[in-house]
């Protein structure tokens, strides 16, 4: 296959198996391609096909590394229009908007990017008695287990620097989304040699055998604190690097001196990015009394005037949830809202005869911060908003939950705003934003958000074994 021609049929036709599981597509339920799932024997087969293409992959220099990932970059630019229609009907998230093409086209982004970051040794001490050099040198074969939400994306991320610092990598893709990740997998391995890199598709079992083998150093997970969990129980026996992005349950806290319409279209899509199923989205909304109603009225406003629908309709900015669980998941929550008294200030009432797994954008006022919309991560498009009079209360509220990925400040006083961030428990603390990432920036979770850096430098470190050399 030649990502330069390649079509979406062709595409899908390399990686489907027509007695493989059905994959539906979340807007329709309509069939969008067929895959196998490999028993164990093929994972480990795998890895040990993994483990030997690595010596050579190590022995490369770093300048073959970086043109092949630059190569593997353009591969994926040429094939953008098939991967994002692809991701579209399986993921269910629209084309345009941050989305479909969005997440292809970041993909291009981070290959580059990490092709672009260099990690050198360096000199530690150099003194009449000790000379002493820190160098990084490849782990081997590295793991990885992504997700349903943004399934393209992340692999990249766990991959690109794996493969940058001179591992090989075996990708085992969520059992919602294997279609996007084995087409992503097709167009990377028409640049890259053998068996450097590969994706078996499976289910938990095969997760859990990633985590456990002998011959996987490092594992890089992105997904929920649970499964994360289970991840750490696997690689204890090997003792195994983990890198672990989590769950969270993003706060954002709003003080009583912005403008609320100047703000409004960035809170709005800091929570309703992909249609809230972004692990460091705001899922829980802090507002000053002062410009609550404000606050509220401007995001009812936003929310209106957004179409959902189909992702492969054009005009579409926010489509269906991925799957049928996790519509449920927010349903419940939603519910457990107003059965407390909260008031629906626009969402709730899905159809839940017409086709898909399509759940209303829901704005959630006058709701008290231990209900459980608030206090359990819905990963879904409905917004909790939380009255405070004192930014204290504010401050530990969000701070009150056993996960602490991403949060937010906004303030007209980016002083006053930094002040607070510095008191968040959160991997990233943005001011004025919420949730944007970048490959130079490094990202990762606190507390049960789980551990290690990704992105930049920090990221080529965590794929690293370091090395002292003294002497």
């Amino acid at each position: 296959m030649t990502s330069t021609t390649v079509s979406y049929d062709t595409l899908l036709a390399t990686i489907t198996d027509p007695d493989g599981r059905a994959i539906p597509d979340p807007a329709t339920g309509e069939v969008v391609g067929r895959v196998r799932f490999r028993p164990v024997e093929e994972l480990d087969a795998a890895i040990a096909r993994a483990r030997t293409a690595q010596i050579a992959w190590a022995a490369r220099t770093d300048e073959d590394r970086v043109d092949l990932l630059l190569r593997a970059a353009d591969a994926v630019e040429a094939a953008t229009e098939p991967l994002a229609e692809l991701l579209s009907r399986e993921q269910g998230k629209p084309l345009n908007g941050p989305n479909a093409r969005f997440e292809v086209g970041a993909c291009v982004s981070w290959l580059r990017a990490t092709a672009a970051t260099t990690l050198p040794g360096e000199t530690v001490v150099d003194d009449e008695t000790t000379h002493a050099e820190l160098r990084y040198r490849p782990l081997g074969v590295v793991g990885a287990i992504g997700p349903w939400n943004w399934p393209m994306m992340i692999t990249i991320w766990q991959i690109a620097p794996a493969l940058r610092m001179g591992n090989t990598t075996v990708v085992k893709p969520s059992e919602y989304t294997p279609l996007s990740v084995l087409a992503l997998v097709e167009v990377l391995n028409s640049v890259l040699p053998q068996d450097v890199l590969q994706a078996v598709a499976g289910a938990g079992e095969l997760g859990a055998r990633l985590a456990g083998h002998p011959d996987i150093a490092k594992v890089m997970f992105t997904g929920s604190t649970r499964t994360g969990q289970a991840v750490i129980k696997s690689s204890a026996e090997t003792v195994k690097r983990l890198t672990l992005e989590l769950g969270g349950n993003d706060a954002g806290i709003v003080l009583p001196d912005v403008d609320p319409q100047a703000i409004a279209d960035d809170l709005f899509w800091g929570a309703f990015i992909n249609t809230g199923q972004t692990c460091a989205a705001m899922k829980r909304l802090y507002v000053h009394a002062d410009v609550y109603d404000a606050v509220c009225a401007a995001l009812v406003e936003i929310a209106a005037n957004t179409p959902m629908g189909r992702g492969l309709h054009e005009a579409n900015v926010l489509g269906p949830l991925q799957n049928r669980q996790q519509f449920d998941i927010v349903s419940r929550l939603v519910e457990a809202a107003r059965a407390s008294g909260a008031t629906l200030l626009t969402g709730g009432d899905p159809d839940r005869t017409a086709p898909g797994n399509f759940y209303p954008l829901t704005l959630v006022a006058d709701i008290d911060n231990d209900n459980p919309l608030v206090a359990e991560e819905q990963f879904g498009p409905a917004l909790p908003i939380i009255r405070y009079r004192d930014v204290e209360d504010a401050i530990t509220m969000a701070n009150a939950l056993d996960v602490g990925l991403g949060a937010s400040v906004w303030s007209a006083d980016k002083a006053a705003a930094r002040t607070i961030a510095a008191r968040l428990e959160a991997g990233t603390v943005w001011i004025n934003s919420h949730g944007g990432v970048h490959p130079m920036i490094p990202f990762g979770g606190v507390k049960q958000s789980g551990y290690g850096l990704e992105f930049g430098v920090e990221g080529l470190k965590s794929v690293s074994a370091p090395q002292v050399v003294n002497g």
